[in-house]
């Protein structure tokens, strides 16, 4: 590995988006952010994605918890289509 790198006729690459993502600006209050960055830092998920599934909830399109009870009913029904 070199010691120094010359990057002087580097080009930036195409930034990559996340698939069923979009990149938006949005204004909300600094009370909703910091109560927001709360709770992630308890839960350890990001706040950003704390925002999106308190949205989702709103919209009623929460995502049901993964229960063993519905793993089981999915290995079932991919058994009973494989088998």
């Amino acid at each position: 590995m070199k010691k120094e790198y010359d990057f002087s006729k580097a080009r930036r690459g195409a930034v990559v988006t996340p698939a069923g993502k979009t990149r938006i600006t949005i204004y909300l209050d600094d009370e909703i952010v910091q109560e927001f960055k709360k709770q992630a830092e308890k839960t350890g998920k990001g706040y950003q994605t704390l925002i999106n599934e308190a949205l989702k909830t709103h919209l009623g399109r929460k995502e049901k918890a993964l229960t063993a009870d519905l793993v089981r009913k999915i290995v079932r029904e991919e058994l009973a289509a494989n088998g």
